[in-house]
């Protein structure tokens, strides 16, 4: 690898020692957060920020609990994959109630850390607390003073013990749909008194199994788990309250019409809120349950023929007033905007994408008022209407907000910064111990077609006008992902692939997110021609306005659905795409799973047609153009099956190909993996562009 790649790789892409997964504790006075000592550690430890004097101490080190790295249990391993979680050391923390004291799990292992004495400079050292076996996802109650955690898929306290039925169900853990697709990755909740719990209880019997074998290692037995495959049963869930003394009522609701549980919480001691969606999730409802009886009323209903966005985090949810603040599209589709209580409460001028809480009686929003590619934090008066922003300027901004406390993360050309605002007029700054950027990039933003489709463009540093460039097509093309974003880090490594003498083109062909609903549901019932379609437009369109992009050499490389994209390139239009690298390609979406595939292609027993042409096991005899197929052979996301039946395909019709399959790796691909699969496209690109 060169410099570049092996300083990716040694600072996990640039993120080692910055810090992230915040938290206020405290009524705003302490801010939680997770971070290493410093750009190549992967390590992170637990830090508390006094927002009151600026001082950062550190709460626990792994490599102290743990000088030598265990193994985490399978369960946990899985549940990163679903969090796309790539850090080492404490991967994850939970809060007490009142924000003093945390716990977290370290290899199968759990600890209590507290602020208790840390304004007199004596903060205690980690306690372990003991648990029943291999533990995961703890969370403590209000005050911190018992703490309730998964082990063998019983739900267990300590101080108590287990507190799930032997049923031979999964308790207190998301299932897979929730987790990877649906937002909720956590199955279990502790009431405001501390003394009762919500559970979800999720019965995997119904599903086929998974299998994953390590070739490099045959002595090894294969690891499987349970997969809800498109058109196939999913998990039964439901959700049990677990008193202290042995009672329990299950929450009552229409299950069979809605089987997805996409959020879960206490509202107080005698409400529980829930949001359930039907199958195809074109119906999304948020109700109220009564925890002694179980007992469930409909608050509300969001409704949409193709589906329901779920790119609307902190919607549904009930306002302090009492009325209902929810998810809705402006007439035609135009944009995606607020409603209180049916009304509209925003309009065309402005993409809501996400509400992150109450601040100073006003909602605290993030939204796009301009291009799509950034986004600025808005306070907006639920009575009026009236849009006041925070941080507005150029690039993507973001906001988390406690009683009165914000942390504003603005993002840029020139990088992140992060900054603590007090209640009372204090402000602080968390600091950043990652490595600097490498390059300052300022790609060639530009929307084009009829359908004004977000593009972005990079070329080398001191490119010479009139010198003719090969193209490359890097892509990710699918629903739930921005890839034209202000964010600086994405286009570290496209900068280095312009660098190696390519024009990088980036496409947000229609069915992304954040331009406008009618912009994202034009993926409904279909994903490949509506993808290909628009990268094919957008390319032409990008080469009538920059016509040093050459067209006679056009590679294509993507991972995951640009993996897809990448490999339906060469396959369906060789004229335009003359090679591809795909990586972790969904080749197939009858075998991926039920909430994703569902929710834009339909059942496949009702469409087979939309599965059949989305399908690339039918177009392996067409292949004329030269084709990198990459797979980890222990992706539990995109089986390595979808790429390993697309080379059997391809090789049963004579179409010579190349296999890339990596055993161990993962779908994130971490610990440099991907920067040594850069480098072998590198080789590959420029020998077959040559």
């Amino acid at each position: 690898m060169d410099d570049f790649l092996r300083l990716s790789a040694s600072t996990g892409r640039f993120t080692y020692g910055a810090p992230r997964a915040f938290s206020f504790g405290d009524d705003g006075r302490l801010l939680w957060f997770l971070r290493s000592t410093g750009p190549t550690d992967a390590f992170d430890s637990l830090w508390v920020l006094d927002t009151a004097t600026g001082t950062e101490t550190r709460l626990a080190d792994p490599r102290e609990l743990s000088p030598e790295p265990g193994t985490l249990p399978v369960a946990e391993r899985r549940l990163r994959e679903r969090t796309r979680l790539v850090a080492a050391g404490i991967g994850s923390y939970a809060l007490s109630g009142d924000g003093l004291s945390a716990v977290f799990p370290l290899y199968g292992r759990l600890y209590r850390v507290s602020c208790e004495g840390l304004a007199e400079g004596k903060a205690q050292p980690a306690e372990e607390i003991p648990a029943a076996g291999p533990a995961l996802d703890p969370r403590p109650n209000a005050d911190g003073s018992r703490t309730a955690y998964v082990t063998g898929d019983a739900l267990h306290t300590h101080p108590g013990g287990r507190i799930s039925p032997a049923d031979g169900a999964r308790w207190g853990l998301a299932e897979f749909a929730a987790a990877e697709e649906l937002g909720r990755d956590r199955g279990h909740w502790w009431s405001p008194d501390g003394e009762t719990l919500l559970a979800a209880r999720v019965d995997e019997t119904a599903l086929q199994r998974r299998h994953f074998a390590d070739p490099a290692h045959p002595e090894l037995p294969a690891e499987d788990f349970a997969y809800p495959e498109a058109g196939g049963p999913n998990a039964e869930v439901q959700l049990w309250v677990l008193g202290p003394e042995g009672p329990r009522v299950r929450l009552d609701w229409d299950a069979a019409a809605y089987p997805y549980v996409s959020d879960a919480d206490w509202e107080s001691r005698t409400e529980i809120l829930l949001t359930v969606q039907d199958r195809l999730q074109q119906n999304v409802l948020l109700l109220t349950a009564d925890p002694a009886t179980g007992r469930t009323r409909e608050l509300s209903r969001t409704e949409h023929p193709h589906w329901v966005d779920p790119l609307l985090p902190g919607t549904p949810a009930r306002l302090p007033d009492g009325r209902m603040l929810t998810a809705a599209d402006t007439p035609g589709g135009a944009a995606r905007a607020l409603a209180v209580d049916g009304e509209l409460l925003t309009g065309s001028g402005i993409q809501v994408r996400r509400v992150a809480g109450i601040h100073q009686g006003r909602l605290l929003i993030e939204a796009g008022q301009r291009d799509p590619a950034e986004q600025q934090v808005l306070l907006l008066d639920p009575a009026t209407g009236e849009l006041t922003a925070l941080a507005d300027g150029p690039g993507v901004h973001g906001v988390q907000a406690s009683a009165g406390a914000l942390l504003l993360t603005s993002a840029d050309a020139d990088g992140i910064r992060r900054t603590v605002h007090t209640a009372d007029g204090r402000r602080s700054t968390p600091g950043d111990l990652s490595a600097p950027l490498p390059h300052r990039v300022v790609p060639v933003l530009e929307r084009v077609t009829e359908h004004g489709v977000p593009t972005a463009l990079v070329l080398p540093r001191g490119h010479v006008p009139g010198r003719r460039l090969p193209v490359l097509m890097d892509s990710y093309g699918g629903p739930g992902y921005q890839d034209v974003c202000a964010e600086p880090r994405r286009w570290q490594q496209r900068q280095w692939w312009a660098d190696r003498g390519f024009a990088v083109v980036t496409v947000d062909n229609r069915g992304t997110p954040y331009v406008s609903p009618s912009f994202t549901h034009a993926m409904y019932r279909g994903f490949s021609e509506v993808t290909l379609d628009d990268q094919v437009a957008a390319l032409h369109a990008l080469a009538d306005r920059h016509p040093d992009l050459d067209l006679g050499r056009v590679g294509v490389r993507g991972w995951s659905y640009g993996g897809y994209l990448s490999a339906m390139a060469v396959l369906r239009r060789p004229d335009v795409f003359h090679a591809a690298a795909a990586g972790a390609a969904p080749t197939d979406f009858r075998q991926y799973d039920t909430a994703y595939t569902e929710r834009y292609l339909g059942l496949p027993q009702d469409h087979p047609d939309v599965y059949e042409r989305d399908s690339l096991l039918p177009d392996a005899p067409n292949l004329a153009r030269p084709l990198l197929l990459i797979t980890g052979l222990a992706d539990d996301n995109v089986h390595p099956s979808h790429t390993l039946r697309l080379s059997r395909a391809l090789t049963d019709a004579g179409r010579p190909h190349q296999l890339l399959a990596l055993p161990g790796v993962t779908h994130m691909t971490p610990n440099g993996t991907r920067e040594k699969i850069t480098a072998l496209e590198l080789e590959f690109f420029r020998r077959e562009l040559a």
